[in-house]
């Protein structure tokens, strides 16, 4: 007699490729979750940085023409009152304001390189109010330019000076404007942009197209044809 063999034992199909490795199937459904929370942190951060920005540009122009420094002139043996304003101390403050708001307003008008630009602008504007505002604060240049006035004395010379509160104010504000052109400079790329639907149409599909016919019996179209340069009464052949 021969002997029967043993029966084989099925083989269990190998495992596939999306089978052996799990975290493939498990991180698909989730694949989209990073750039919505982007977004969102994008349009969070826009949502700050515009008040900030505004508020610290209208801080900076407001405190900027108010009175920096107080103090007194002698003049025949009394004291005339002086004071001079942030504009009269220096004009950089309330120069940079305007140049960061209008690079806040630009932002959303450039793409890409551009909008790194404007930004990092925004970013500077702030830093800069902030730097010549501390170091025009105790400047008495300005309040001895308005004791020689007061006095009629060339070299007159403002005594008992104070400095008032406004230009940290005013340092307050480009501290605002930095911090806006900051978050500018880490989300601005996400944050919407101009609409170019009223851009200009100016390319070959509109310069080649054909103006509609002329009715003659029609004194609107007679006259659409005079503002075009064209002859109503001359056929289109």
């Amino acid at each position: 007699m021969t002997a029967v063999p043993p029966p084989r034992a099925e083989q269990e199909p190998a495992p596939t490729e999306a089978a052996a490795d799990p975290s493939a199937t498990a991180g698909a459904p989730g694949a989209g979750a990073a750039p919505d929370a982007a977004r969102r942190s994008a349009m969070r951060a826009l949502a700050v940085a515009l008040p900030l920005g505004a508020i610290g540009s209208a801080l900076v122009l407001l405190g900027s023409g108010k009175t920096w420094s107080k103090g007194l002139a002698q003049f025949s043996g009394t004291g005339l009152s002086v004071h001079a304003s942030g504009t009269s101390t220096t004009a950089l403050p309330g120069a940079l304001a305007l140049v960061g708001l209008a690079s806040l307003v630009a932002v959303f008008a450039v793409r890409r390189a551009g909008r790194y630009v404007v930004t990092a602008l925004l970013a500077l504007s702030g830093l800069g109010v902030v730097v010549t505002t501390l170091a025009s604060r105790a400047d008495h240049h300005a309040l001895d330019s308005e004791a020689a006035r007061a006095t009629g004395l060339r070299h007159a010379v403002a005594t008992h000076a104070t400095i008032t509160a406004w230009p940290l104010v005013v340092a307050a504000g480009g501290v605002l404007l930095l911090l806006a052109g900051l978050l500018a400079l880490r989300h601005g790329q996400r944050w919407p942009a101009m609409s170019s639907r009223y851009d200009r149409k100016g390319g070959p599909a509109a310069a080649t197209r054909a103006p509609a016919p002329v009715d003659p019996d029609r004194a609107e179209d007679l006259w659409k044809a005079l503002d075009r340069g064209e002859d109503p009464t001359q056929s289109p052949g």
